[in-house]
């Protein structure tokens, strides 16, 4: 008997694993190469490395480790501020925050979600060192005008592009137009390891110096070391795996942006949605389709969460603000307070949601997606 619309349930995401990842994991397993050394790890930084335009791929264990790494490589310490997104996965701040150095946060533009060029700017202190941008969902910040005021200020740039593998900016990938950048491979980016993440570059030194602390600082001379690491490696196996997604790559993003293009569609007459824009400069891969509810709609992106879950839709609320994370309110005495006036990043995170985009979406489970969407603005 065939599913009933009542009977569908549509996942926020699945990984899409449709190439040679098992011939490659069995390789792996047939010659007992399962750990942090093996062919595939190399393999997969330079195809990675080369598909963002990058000279150099550092793999690591998560996305959070790469990002981690790349402020450290930067020099990055005790002193030192960072300008962060003020919308964004609390990860941002975290990753500044081990460094000893003193995240920023500053508001987000409008239309992207993006961090604000114009807030930046007026961010920039003697102690300022860097700029973190993130690409938020797929849609690429504006790194023309972060550019020009990082030359003018000498500040370096971390792109955190997790969500925007394959995005572009007048035809440049992410990842390597700033000095560093760090991708995630977790399960529901558009490639991945299962866990897993990479730091690319152009800078030999960036990159010498991440997969040094990424092995606990370990040299040439065994267990004697002048460097506090860390233990980021990425396996083999996982690196398999990452080779055979990298293989199909252009394939996932395109399938990104198709399952995109039919949202539009299915909600071109809806005036109290706002759907995501590409802006004319970028690539948006559309990493997840998130809309922001209108008081128009009749109800709090909140409560049509709670409705979709009960039809069977699975989604996912927009990120928390850094100034509403409870760790960053000054009471705990390692980490600072985060305070300010941020209301584009309020209004993003308090009316927006994501609906599911996984590479198996089909167009009936889009249909029903929609529908569903629309019968809780009916049922308001």
């Amino acid at each position: 008997m065939p599913a009933t619309a009542a009977d569908l349930f549509v996942p926020v995401c699945e990984p899409l694993l449709d190439g040679r990842e098992r011939e490659y994991v069995l390789d792996c397993l047939d010659g007992n190469w399962v750990s942090s050394l093996g062919k595939y790890i190399p393999l997969f930084e330079e195809r990675f490395a080369a598909y963002c335009g990058a000279a150099h791929g550092v793999a690591c264990s998560t996305g959070t480790a790469a990002l981690h790494l790349a402020l450290e490589a930067l020099g990055i310490g005790p002193g030192d501020e960072v300008i962060i997104p003020d919308f964004t996965l609390i990860v941002s701040a975290n990753a500044v925050c081990w460094t000893g150095a003193t995240p920023v946060p500053v508001d987000v533009d409008r239309e992207t979600g993006c961090i604000d060029p114009q807030q930046i700017a007026r961010a920039i202190t003697p102690r300022t060192r860097a700029i973190m941008v993130v690409h938020m969902y797929g849609h690429p910040a504006d790194m023309e005008a972060i550019l020009t005021i990082a030359r003018r200020h000498d500040l370096r740039i971390i792109e955190d592009a997790a969500q925007a593998h394959g995005a572009e900016v007048f035809g440049r990938r992410v990842g390597a137009i700033g000095d560093v950048g760090a991708f995630s491979f977790y399960g529901n980016k558009i490639i991945t390891t299962g866990e897993g993440g990479m730091l690319v570059t152009n800078d030999p030194a960036i990159a010498g110096r991440a997969a040094l602390l990424r092995n606990q600082a370990f040299e040439q001379e065994r267990f004697v070391h002048r460097a506090v690491g860390y233990n980021y490696r990425m396996t083999n196996i996982q690196a398999a795996i990452g080779l055979a997604q990298c293989e199909t790559i252009d394939e996932k993003v395109a399938r990104k942006i198709a399952i995109a293009r039919r949202y539009d569609e299915l909600l071109a007459d809806c005036d109290d949605l706002i759907t995501p824009i590409c802006r004319r400069w970028a690539k948006n891969v559309y990493w997840m389709y998130g809309v922001r509810v209108k008081d128009s709609f009749g109800c709090s992106a909140a409560e049509v969460r709670r409705q979709l879950e009960q039809r069977g839709v699975e989604t996912r609320a927009f990120f928390v603000p850094m100034h509403r994370q409870p760790v960053y309110q000054g009471q705990h005495p390692r980490w600072p307070a985060l305070g300010g006036d941020f209301p584009v990043s309020d209004e993003w995170s308090q009316t927006g949601l994501y609906l599911p985009g996984g590479l198996s979406l089909t167009n009936e489970m889009q249909c029903h997606v929609i529908q569903q969407l629309l019968n809780c603005r009916r049922s308001a």
